[in-house]
């Protein structure tokens, strides 16, 4: 009897461990996040909650009224460094947040 209790709770600590160390992989930066989720074989977008924890990874924390984060961005030509805090007082900036890959 105590047999049939340790193999489901076992799947579901290995199901739990598998989604926290998915989970951990999409907060790093998009580079390290890409290398890693390119080694997962593809039946196991279909086993865990990838949009739930994307979405909870990636949701961010800025809310309206915030001040926008700091950034420190090399520009296209990459001739020289743009930093948010060189516009303050001086002009409007606006942020758009996304990807556009």
């Amino acid at each position: 009897m105590r047999t049939l209790f340790k193999i489901p709770a076992g799947l579901v600590a290995a199901y739990l461990l598998i989604s926290a160390a998915l989970l951990a992989i999409m907060r790093q930066p998009p580079v390290r996040f890409a290398k890693a989720i390119a080694k997962l074989p593809g039946p196991m977008f279909m086993l865990f909650p990838f949009e739930t924890l994307w979405t909870f990874a990636r949701g961010g924390r800025i809310r309206p009224g915030d001040p926008a984060p700091e950034f420190d961005l090399q520009t296209l030509d990459k001739t020289a460094r743009v930093q948010l805090r060189s516009f303050q007082g001086r002009m409007p900036v606006v942020l758009i947040f996304g990807s556009y890959t």
